[in-house]
Parts: structure tokens; sequence; C-alpha cells
């Protein structure tokens, strides 16, 4: 019988890095909060890219260099890991 790999209770097994450079690139679309499990910001983020002819998705470019800098949590509230 194999066990998973330790996993710190309360750490979320998404990256910090990848949801912040996936926001920064694909942001407008909400990738990086669809990747941490944020789905209803990440639909908001596209409906508002879509509402404002593409002016919105200053708000996604904004939102993974804090999520870069910040850190962030998960759909679950788990902090994202390092």
């Amino acid at each position: 019988m194999t066990t998973p790999p330790y996993q710190p209770y309360g750490v979320s097994d998404k990256s910090k890095v990848v949801a912040g450079i996936l926001q920064i690139l694909l942001g407008s679309f909400g990738v990086g909060r669809f990747y941490m499990g944020d789905v209803k910001t990440g639909v908001l983020q596209l409906v508002v890219t879509f509402v404002t002819c593409g002016l919105g998705s200053i708000w996604g470019l904004i939102d993974g260099i804090l999520i870069l800098v910040n850190g962030g949590v998960d759909g679950q509230g788990r902090p994202l890991r390092d």
C-alpha cells in the first residue's frame, strides 16, 4: 500500500507562481482564478473584460501581480503554496 505524499494541513496543492503568471498573461479571461478554484471571480473577470471591450483586463494584470507578491487562497480558502 502506498501513502500519498505529505501535504501540510491547510496548504493548497496549487502554486502561487503558476496562479500569478496565468493571471498576468491570461487574466482578462480569469484563467488564474479558474486555476485557483475561484470560479466566481474568474467568471466576473471574464464578463467585465467583455463588457468593457477589453479595458477590464487591467484587473487581471493587477490581480496577478498581487497574487505573486502577497499570495492568495484557493477555492477552499487554503493559502497557495510557494
